[in-house]
């Protein structure tokens, strides 16, 4: 008979319980612990199942493992307008620390996929993550910037996904039905990855990225993954991102780490 992960823990945490976030606890005294770090918006949205496969199967491994919400997304308190750059890094510095008081771990590992992994890689000092590991993560806030503006741009003018004609006034400060405040535009406008202090690894299911990408800066070792993910397709934006490869690789790399 197969194991199974201990039941997974709702719970709210941070300035007056202002953050919601899932535990798995795994059996016995955990042997590491991974805060799960969510992308934002409809990238988090169609990657919330493999977040909740992740982290049933690290707590399989013995592996504490928290999945949260940033303030303004998800579950947790505040507006969707709400959502801010800093206070997401923040939020993600104040779930590394209930994952540890909860877990009673004091090595870390940072998970995080693409706006995800960026949160991660950002908070990883104040965190205290031990190591990275990033699944196809945003390195340049502006690249990303102009790459869901003209996604917003495509979407809003496809006849075939709206009975009725839209205007720029419908589809204007939002992101594939996510409302955005014109801060957090700027902030990501403005962001760029730079050198990590922790060891990162980099789970890759993108096209080779091209010469000048500042993935190199991180001085992270890559894993190809052979599932290609289609984050940037609009046929596909109702689609759950599904990839057992991945949590293959994730489990294989958490396994392995010391």
């Amino acid at each position: 008979m197969n194991a199974r992960p201990s039941p997974t823990q709702p719970c709210q945490f941070g300035t007056g319980g202002d953050l919601f976030g899932i535990y798995h606890a795994a059996t016995g005294h955990p042997k590491r612990a991974v805060l799960l770090c969510p992308p934002l918006g409809q990238e988090m949205v169609r990657s919330h199942r493999i977040y909740r496969q992740l982290g049933d199967a690290l707590a399989l491994q013995g592996c504490a493992v928290l999945r949260f919400d940033y303030y303004g997304s998800g579950d947790s308190a505040g507006a969707s307008n709400q959502l801010d750059w800093t206070r997401c890094v923040s939020d993600a510095v104040t779930a590394a620390a209930e994952l540890r008081r909860r877990s009673g771990c004091d090595r870390l590992l940072g998970f995080g996929a693409r706006l995800g992994g960026a949160i991660a890689l950002e908070s990883a000092d104040d965190a205290g993550f031990a190591e990275l590991l990033l699944w196809d993560p945003i390195l340049d806030g502006s690249a990303h910037v102009a790459r869901l503006d003209a996604m917003q741009d495509a979407l809003w003018r496809d006849g075939d996904r709206f009975s009725q004609p839209r205007t720029a006034a419908d589809a204007a400060n939002q992101w594939l039905g996510f409302p955005i405040g014109p801060a957090l535009k700027r902030q990501l406008g403005h962001w760029r990855a730079g050198p990590a202090k922790v060891p990162v690894a980099l789970l890759d299911s993108q096209p080779p990225a091209p010469p000048g990408q500042p993935a190199g800066a991180l001085d992270a070792t890559i894993r190809r993954l052979q599932t290609a993910i289609a984050w940037d397709d609009l046929e596909r934006l109702e689609h759950a991102v599904l990839s057992p490869e991945l949590i293959r690789a994730v489990v294989d790399h958490v396994r392995g780490s010391a």
